[in-house]
């Protein structure tokens, strides 16, 4: 029971806010390693569950390098509401889920404080996720999820904070995406794939613009989480890993911008333990490959409460 109702984080909080970006144009669609210690391909017994991640990025930096002297520290909450109502479509388990992450970010280069504030992210919204259970304890799992442009603050001119690049993405993004599971005998061992594209920004006021607004277009992305978990009792221990590809360049005005396709890996610990009404997990992420992109190793502490 314990690896299925962690299954229901999964329904949406892979499609939730991330940490900001150097060659996106501010924000990465998928939270980096959020699904880690899930069943990426289940989903869990009818009802109504809330999620909540609070995810921790203490002591980032943007660029190759740690050396560098700018420094991001940031914090992202994502509050999911998850409905699995019971039905099947195509053979498959239903299941919608619903979130409105906000995020805190503080951007230093050197020692002078450039962006200091918080706003909400873009709505997410997954209308569909279909998971099919197989022989020999395997599910398999699709789903579709949509970003709305709807934050409070983006590169968007007119829509910039005082300071800082932004809270949101300035454009609609549409993720598809996919996991496979395998639960057997208290073992999970998930793999989750995620593609996200979005429309351009038509009016950035990202740096790479100059002084006047342009059209600014993020490359796709293709991201991945990893999970090999093992449930003893009432506890689960095991090791968490993530991946994220930009597949390619961000285009400033219809011209693509060298270095600015992105890629990351990190791997850690995953620890849980399910209290009876409420269940939790904590996922750390050492980063140990990154390039053209923020960095740093992250933490990621999760709820999950079943409504009904």
């Amino acid at each position: 029971m314990t690896t299925k109702i962690l299954s229901a984080a999964v329904v949406l909080s892979t499609v939730c806010a991330a940490t900001a970006a150097s060659a996106e144009e501010l924000w990465d669609p998928h939270l980096r390693g959020v699904d880690e210690g899930l069943a990426a391909g289940a989903l869990p017994p009818p009802g109504v569950y809330f999620i909540n991640n609070s995810y921790f990025l203490p002591d980032g930096y943007v660029g190759n390098s740690k050396s560098t002297s700018t420094k991001l520290q940031a914090y992202v909450d994502v509050p999911i509401l998850a409905w699995v109502p019971g039905i099947t479509v195509l053979g498959a388990d239903y299941g919608i889920a619903i979130s409105q992450p906000f995020d805190y970010t503080n951007l230093n280069v050197g020692h002078e404080e450039v962006g200091n504030h918080w706003g909400t992210f873009n709505t997410a919204l997954v209308p569909a996720i279909l998971s099919w259970t197989l022989p020999y304890d395997f599910h398999v799992k699709t789903q579709f999820g949509i970003f709305f442009n709807d934050g409070s603050s983006t590169y968007r001119a007119g829509n910039t904070p005082a300071a800082g690049g932004g809270a949101a993405m300035a454009n609609w993004t549409c993720e598809p995406g996919g996991g496979v599971s395998w639960l057997h005998d208290g073992w999970n061992v998930s793999v989750q794939m995620l593609y996200d594209t979005s429309t351009a920004d038509n009016r950035s006021a990202h740096p790479r613009c100059g002084a006047t607004p342009c059209k600014y277009q993020s490359g796709d992305q293709l991201a991945f989480d990893y999970t090999i978990t093992k449930t003893v009792h009432k506890w689960i221990v095991g090791v968490g890993a993530y991946e994220n590809n930009q597949l390619q360049q961000d285009k400033v005005r219809g011209v693509s911008t060298p270095s600015s396709a992105t890629m990351s890996f990190a791997i850690g610990p995953v620890l849980g333990y399910n209290f009876g009404s409420l269940e939790t997990m904590a996922t750390f992420n050492h980063q140990t490959v990154n390039h053209n992109d923020s960095a740093g190793d992250t933490f990621n502490f999760r709820v999950i409460v079943p409504l009904s």
